[in-house]
C-alpha cells in the first residue's frame, strides 16, 4: 500500500509531466505550477479529469483554425477546463481522439527540445 506522500508525488509527477509535454506550455513548469497541482491533489481532484481537462484545452488551442496563440505560461491558464471536466466529463473516446490528434504536435515540442 502506498503512503499519502507517494500518491501525492505521483500525482503531481503525472500533472507536471502532462504540462510540459503539451505543445505550446513551459518545458519547465514553476513553482507557482507545482503549487497548483499540489492544491489539486489535496483537494481531492481525480487525477484522469485533470490530464483530461489539460488534453481538451490544449486540443482546443492547438487545433483551432487561425493564427497561433501566444504559449501558455502558466497551469492555472487550465483551471476553468479542469472545471468543465469536473461538471461534464467528455466520453473516453473523444479524449482518445484528441490525444491522437495532438500527438504529432507534442512530438514536435519534444523533437525541438532534443535538438538543442
Amino acid at each position: 500500500m502506498k503512503r499519502p506522500a507517494d500518491q501525492e508525488r505521483i500525482y503531481l509527477e503525472a500533472v507536471i509531466e502532462t504540462y510540459s509535454s503539451l505543445p505550446g506550455t513551459p518545458v519547465r513548469p514553476s513553482s507557482q505550477d507545482r503549487r497548483l497541482a499540489r492544491d489539486l491533489c489535496r483537494r481531492g481532484v481525480p487525477l484522469r479529469a485533470v490530464r483530461t481537462a489539460l488534453l481538451l484545452a490544449a486540443a482546443r488551442r492547438t487545433l483551432r483554425s487561425g493564427p497561433p496563440l501566444a504559449p501558455v505560461r502558466t497551469l492555472h491558464y487550465f483551471l476553468p477546463a479542469i472545471e468543465e471536466v469536473l461538471e461534464l466529463p467528455p466520453e473516453p473516446g473523444y479524449v482518445e481522439y484528441l490525444a491522437d490528434k495532438l500527438r504529432p504536435f507534442a512530438s514536435k515540442k519534444s523533437a525541438l527540445l532534443g535538438e538543442r
